[in-house]
């Protein structure tokens, strides 16, 4: 009694302290109402990329601004004076706006007008203002004071249903009643490991009657290390993830070991802020592990471009660009790549804005080589240990030259590339990548900061059976010679080194200098008696200058051990991102129309200034660009990170265009909610993805059937309004994953390599490249589709034909489609049809009926209707005769040879597995419940 008088007081408290507030005066609101109408009529022509007549739109300085007339085109509080709003109703072609475009209807001249009036404010778009919590749209006052209690009362479970209800009853529509739980928890299922629920799992939880039945199931999927395989699925379209390196010979790459970093993120739960930190600029933190070395792949997933003849700066700038543009989309949202160009024509963002941002990651180490330096090497556990020891001693003894010597070890950076030479004399670089050079010839490597190093690794082939002889002068061909050094056709073997391949297989050889101030220009002479004039001397891959080792260890056997460690065989690397040392710092200009060909003046590292006026911290380097971006100043993180969890849960995210918050992007179905859930996610789960997706899922919003009426169907045709439950067609990784878990061929291991599972001759017909495409053994054909190697110029026929893309560049959502292509695949699919036969083998001692039956409810939880079992018992009794009459047609079916052993009652196995193919392809195999 006592509690319920205590409700009823804070009902009636709420009821009247809302009853308060004061109404304000309306006014013209710049977001909602005049930039959609600048943006339509006017800003292609008076924004960022023109600015006719001198006269711009994009930002409020500008356009109150004198224009090319001598005049302001917008005098704030006096629309008669303004000739932005006069030319809007003037009847000289030459003279009306919009020119030469149908003119404004009244109603837009009145806002407009009305706006002018108003004093011309200029506002921030929805997206880029500060996050705040929006109240609960509560239907009565009963029901927020019982919320406030912890109660929900009706159909809500939780804040989110209120915000849906509120808009479904401003909609005129209603909400659909809890799905049937068998329907629920296959959508749960998939939606939260990708993977379909087992027989036994849909027994288990339709027998559970308890209060928490639900809620147990939830929590027992997100602790499935299978969570962290799903979310990590949806994560490598964003970071392009792919096997290969792109471009015309788009040969392998090996980056592996990024994904089992990202799979393993979202099983620990990690906080999206940690999570997103490390993969900018995990190599800047403090004493970083390999794990996050690993995660900072996210930015080396950008092709590398290793066809002969072309320019490593240009395609290194392509990197650092795409890296840019990445980051933006997948991160803020934004279509920050337009500014490359230009100013962004729809978006305050300036172009200058888009190189000050660039510069954040114009200063790393790689520059589109063919090894893909730099690289984490990883080592045999005994080698790693002689790694891990004496950089423990380095770090414990001298902290101040850890970071230096674990660079030089465990990375062998920074390495000087063929590229930086110049003025060959009977030399070339040798494919645009390794430095050839004939006898007699020279290079010139210009300012090479030396900084009194005094010992230099070279990498290199002799293929020639005698030395080459090369000479390092100092500023001339004529100064003062540095050293002499005798390239050793034997010295690999002498030192016990492999010689490999080309990217990772090079000759260590060691040599002292005498120390050298500052940059110097040094100048390498080669000479070999045993080369003909047209032969190349020795193949230089890179060289480097290591640093200097402490005083004390001058004299010591520190440096022999280091020189034998960097000489050590990793047995894999992973691409990564390094910072330059100061010395290797480079310029970061602005491009004028965005070509790299034409640089402009340099400019210094800055976030734009749409955010930076919020945020009073310093941005100088990756690390702290990834700590504003995940701070409470950003607006867009946790935004664009909720919108993009609701998508995959419900189909369409709260702003369709995923990819743009922007502007020019479509306006949000429930723009409270996305703030609503934003703040909830940054603040109350503190960026953890599991408590934020089980917030969504637990709300009866997620829990509704997918049942539509014909009311829903036509107000709501694209469920925006969440007037029914989310009915989507699978992804192709979710299609082919289940079809084998069905089977009992999907294999249970986590992590490592790319695998190859059945594909058709021919599809890697690619030029230059001696790939192939080989069948994998054993479980690994049988791996979940995340594992599938995925070649760019080529990827798996099943990803493609079911609208996955190429992963060329990020891909922030797929668009679905429906076409014959797909059918074919999944009714023809060799592993489609593999899996339907096994499937098939797991009912042998059932008549036609009883399979049919079992069946369907081994894949739904649920009784096959009694249409749909006569269409099956019809299709079967059509085949089956085809099979027993015709031996031969049963061989080719199961793919025996003359001298196989045909299995008992193998029209019976054929049929049933046709059937079970069109068990698979059903409405509700392909869709979402």
């Amino acid at each position: 009694m006592k509690n319920l008088i205590i409700i009823s007081i804070l009902g009636l408290a709420g009821f009247f302290v809302g009853k308060q507030f004061w109404e304000k005066e309306s006014r013209i609101d710049y977001n909602t109402q005049v930039k959609p109408i600048l943006n339509k009529n006017c800003i292609s022509c008076h924004g960022g990329v023109k600015k006719q007549g001198g006269f711009s739109l994009l930002f409020r300085e500008e356009a109150l601004g004198k224009t090319k007339f001598n005049a302001a085109a917008i005098v704030p509080g006096h629309p008669e004076k303004s000739s932005f709003i006069q030319r809007l109703s003037l009847e000289d072609p030459e003279e009306k706006m919009p020119y030469k475009r149908p003119p404004l209807s009244q109603q837009e001249i009145e806002i407009l007008s009305q706006w002018v009036k108003e004093g011309a404010e200029w506002g921030e778009h929805w997206a880029y203002q500060p996050l705040k919590k929006p109240a609960v749209p509560y239907s009565s006052w009963w029901k927020q004071a019982l919320s406030w209690v912890g109660i929900e009362a009706g159909w809500e479970e939780n804040e989110i249903d209120h915000f849906v209800g509120a808009k479904q009853a401003e909609m005129g529509l209603s909400h659909q009643s809890q799905a049937e739980k068998a329907d629920l928890l296959r959508r749960l299922s998939l939606d939260l490991t990708g993977l379909s629920p087992t027989e036994d799992e849909y027994q288990a939880f339709e027998a559970d009657n308890s209060k928490d039945a639900y809620e147990r199931k939830v929590d027992e999927l997100l602790k499935s290390p299978r969570f962290g395989e799903k979310w990590a699925s949806m994560w490598m379209d964003l970071a392009r993830y792919a096997d290969t390196k792109g471009y015309e010979k788009d040969d392998k790459r090996s980056i592996w070991r990024y994904r089992d970093y990202v799979i393993e993120s979202f099983n620990q739960n990690k906080a999206y802020d940690q999570f997103i930190t490390e993969q900018l600029a995990g190599d800047l933190l403090p004493n970083p592990k390999e794990s996050q070395y690993i995660a900072t792949a996210f930015h080396r997933n950008t092709a590398n471009n290793d066809e002969g003849g072309t320019e490593d700066e240009e395609f290194r700038v392509a990197a650092i660009l795409d890296r840019v543009n990445t980051t933006w989309e997948t991160l803020q949202g934004t279509s920050f790549s337009c500014v490359q160009c230009h100013s962004h024509p729809y978006d305050p963002i300036r172009h200058e804005e888009y190189y000050r941002y660039m510069a954040y990651f114009n200063n790393t180490r790689d520059e589109d080589v063919p090894d893909e330096s730099p690289y984490y090497r990883h080592f045999k556990s005994s080698d790693q240990k002689r790694v891990d020891s004496l950089l423990h001693f380095i770090k414990s003894s001298y902290p101040k030259e850890h970071q230096t010597w674990k660079q030089t070890i465990q990375f062998v950076e920074p390495k000087i590339h063929p590229h930086w030479a110049d003025e060959f004399i009977n030399g070339a670089l040798q494919d645009n990548k390794y430095l050839a050079v004939r006898p007699g010839g020279s290079v010139r490597f210009k300012a090479v900061p030396m900084n009194e190093k005094t010992e230099i690794l070279i990498a290199y082939k002799n293929t020639n059976d005698a030395p080459t002889q090369l000479v390092i002068r100092q500023g001339s061909l004529q100064g003062k010679i540095v050293t002499q050094i005798k390239l050793d056709t034997t010295l690999s073997e002498k030192e016990g080194l492999k010689k490999g391949n080309w990217a990772h297989g090079w000759t260590y050889a060691f040599y002292s200098i005498p120390a050298m101030k500052g940059k110097q220009d040094l100048y390498w002479s080669f000479s070999n008696k045993t080369c003909k004039p047209d032969q190349n001397t020795a193949v230089i891959g890179y060289w480097m200058l290591l640093p200097k080792p402490p005083e004390a260890l001058k004299n010591t056997s520190f440096l022999a051990l280091a020189k034998q460690l960097i000489s050590t065989q990793p047995e894999g690397t992973t691409p990564v991102l390094l910072e330059n040392p100061a010395e290797y710092k480079r310029n970061t200009p602005i491009f004028e129309r965005g070509s790299w060909l034409a640089p402009g003046k340099s400019v210094e590292r800055a976030i734009p200034n749409l955010f930076g006026k919020q945020y009073n911290k310093p941005v100088r380097n990756r690390l702290e660009l990834a700590q504003w971006m995940s701070s409470p100043q950003n607006p867009l993180t946790a935004r664009v990170a909720v919108n993009r969890f609701w998508e995959q849960l419900f189909g369409t995210g709260l702003v369709e265009t995923l990819e743009d918050l922007g502007s020019q992007g479509l306006s949000p179905s429930h723009q409270e909610l996305l703030d609503f859930l934003a703040y909830q996610f940054q603040f109350t789960f503190q960026y953890k993805p599991k408590e934020f997706l089980k917030y969504i899922v637990m709300s009866a919003t997620y829990q509704q059937s997918s049942e539509f009426t014909n009311e829903s169907k036509e107000k709501d045709p694209n469920n925006r309004y969440l007037s029914h439950g989310p009915r989507i067609r699978l992804s192709p990784e979710q299609l082919r994953d289940q079809a084998l878990l069905w089977s009992g061929l999907l294999s249970p291991k986590i992590g490592g390599p790319s695998v190859m599972p059945e594909q058709p001759e021919g599809i890697w017909n690619a030029p230059y490249s001696g790939m192939k495409w080989t069948k994998s053994d054993g479980e690994d054909q049988w791996r979940r589709s995340l594992y599938t190697y995925w070649r760019r110029s080529s990827p798996y026929p099943t990803q493609v034909t079911f609208d996955a893309g190429t992963r060329d560049i990020c891909l922030s959502r797929r668009i679905r489609t429906n076409t014959p292509m797909q059918a074919l695949n999944a009714l023809n699919d060799p592993v489609f049809m593999e899996c339907a036969l096994f499937f098939a083998r797991k009912f042998p001692k059932e008549n036609e009926e009883k399979f049919i039956e079992k069946a369907f409810y081994q894949l739904f939880g649920k009784e096959i209707s009694s249409a749909k079992k006569k269409h099956l018992m019809s299709f079967y009794q059509q085949v089956l005769p085809i099979y027993e009459k015709d031996n031969q047609k049963c061989r080719e079916f199961l793919h025996l040879c003359p001298d196989n052993t045909m299995p008992q009652e193998a029209p019976i196995l054929i049929a049933r597995t046709l059937v079970s193919n069109v068990l698979f392809n059903l409405e509700e195999s392909i869709n979402k419940p």
